[in-house]
């Protein structure tokens, strides 16, 4: 889409709102002409006290224009977020007019809407909320009982949180084979097998190091999560080994939850299983994304809805207190009859958690570069609408949700939970309430605070992507280490 901005350089917001309302299109910037078949025209006009965008959209024929103006207040940052507000809901108004739908989640954008829902129900309480993400915001009904929802746990998992907690991640960048909508890091474990000692004999040197300036640091860790790619890749003598390494270099006394991904059917055994629970894991993730063997394969995964009942009969064995289990609405050659069995079938086995993710279009997945049919927007919502009907009549409650790019239908991920099995991790992270400090390749470290201000204050730092790359650069996690030390201590000088 041709885009022409006026009076304003705020592309970043504008792409926000273009992904949310016209997700197949890419923008495209210059002086829109008549030969432009999709274009927006957005004029900013600001004279201090107030800030109107001007909108106007031309879509395959069909023309439409929004104004809308907000008053403006408070600091620089303060402004910038009142601007992106303003041109959000100008956008908005003409895009929805030109296409004639409205999208599930209206005119909110970004990762986070509970962000916004939290920010409601601390102005107002829960009618407020929900009457603003109507009114202004021309959330759905449904969307806005998510949004509330989450906020409300999340509300409620910071109430928990001592200044000094924090929470830990490993990440195991190994697959047992590369899932077809994946664009993660991870490496297929059968080219690379010989790979898996040296990165652990590395990650173990990580561990050695981030153990002690927590400790120098006065910090606590409150949720530990073992994440990928798919850890129990792993052997049952390699896991023991890096667990191992972990609570030795580590205090656990305060963790509240402990929670391993087992994401893959074909790689849990009741060998590693044992040695889960010999280091008190608390909370496992068994991800079989579908339950339905076509489905199975066309996202190239190599194991079967057998393979998934199998290992669930396994965990339930192993008696772990907590198991979580994700499905994806929208996966290749999956239909709203096949999607629901498999919701129905997961609903079976015992799982306190269920996590319903709505497939992510992303640009290094197989699924986009090689044009794989995958559900319409439309197949996509009868998914969610079927799973959200059925968690709650089951008695699961949603408590954590975010949102991604290129997303089928522009909906949401959801974490289900039965009460009191909320896993506090996805809480943090996605609430940005603690600073999560992330070990190994592809690591994303996140230190959340306040500044001096009051505002809120986050910073990151990323190791080495590649794990042949993050075993040659140790200075690099070094320096990542020093720096979550240093924002940790100042925050508390």
């Amino acid at each position: 889409m041709k885009l022409e901005l006026c009076g304003h350089n705020e592309k970043y917001a504008l792409e926000q709102s273009l992904l949310t309302l016209f997700p197949g299109e890419r923008p495209v910037y210059g002086e829109v002409t008549p030969e432009d078949a999709r274009w927006a025209v957005v004029t900013m006009h600001e004279n201090g006290a107030q800030v109107e965008f001007v909108t106007e959209i031309g879509y395959d024929g069909k023309t439409a224009r929004c104004a809308y103006a907000y008053p403006l207040s408070g600091d620089d940052y303060e402004r910038e977020g009142q601007r992106r507000h303003a041109l959000g809901l100008s956008f908005f108004g003409a895009a929805k007019d030109a296409l004639g739908v409205t999208p599930p989640w209206g005119s909110l954008t970004g990762v986070r809407p509970t962000k916004v829902a939290l920010a409601l129900l601390k102005e107002g309480g829960r009618e407020h909320a929900d009457r603003v993400l109507d009114e202004t915001y021309a959330v759905t009904p449904e969307r806005r009982r998510l949004a509330i929802e989450a906020a409300e746990a999340g509300q409620k998992a910071a109430e928990a949180l001592a200044p000094n907690d924090i929470s830990l991640y490993v990440g195991i960048p190994f697959c047992p084979t590369r899932c077809a909508y994946c664009s993660f890091v991870a490496q297929s474990v059968e080219k690379t097998f010989a790979m898996v000692e040296p990165y652990l004999d590395a990650l173990c040197a990580e561990i050695a190091a981030a153990g002690e300036m927590v400790r120098d640091t006065g910090l606590r860790v409150k949720s530990f999560y073992m994440g990928g790619g798919t850890p129990t890749t792993l052997t049952a003598d390699q896991m023991d080994r890096l667990l191992t390494a972990l609570e030795s270099h580590f205090d656990f006394a305060s963790l509240a939850e402990k929670t391993i991904e087992a994401g893959r059917p074909d790689t849990i055994t009741a060998e590693k299983l044992a040695v889960l629970r010999d280091h008190r894991v608390t909370r496992l993730s068994v991800n079989p994304q579908s339950m339905n063997d076509h489905v199975l394969t066309a996202i190239g995964r190599r194991h079967t809805a057998e393979d998934i009942r199998r290992a669930m009969v396994e965990v339930a064995d192993a008696g772990f207190p907590h198991v979580n289990m994700d499905l994806i609405a929208g996966l290749s050659e999956d239909t709203p009859e096949s999607f629901r069995a498999s919701l129905d079938e997961c609903l079976t086995m015992g799982a306190d958690n269920i996590t319903i993710h709505t497939l992510s279009l992303k640009k290094g997945s197989r699924i986009t570069l090689e044009g794989t049919h995958i559900p319409s927007g439309e197949d996509v919502a009868q998914m969610l609408d079927y799973a959200g009907v059925t968690l709650r009549k089951h008695g699961y409650a949603p408590y954590y949700l975010y949102r991604q790019k290129y997303m089928s239908g522009s909906f949401e991920n959801v974490g289900w939970t039965l009460p009191g099995a909320e896993s506090l991790y996805n809480i943090y992270i996605m609430e940005e309430l603690h600073g999560i400090l992330s070990l190994g390749a592809g690591g994303s470290t996140k230190m959340v605070g306040r500044s001096e201000s009051g505002d809120a204050l986050i910073r990151r730092a990323f190791n080495a992507k590649y794990p042949k790359e993050y075993m040659e650069r140790p200075e690099k996690w070094r320096s990542n280490l020093d720096e979550f030390a240093e924002f940790y201590r100042k925050g508390r000088s």
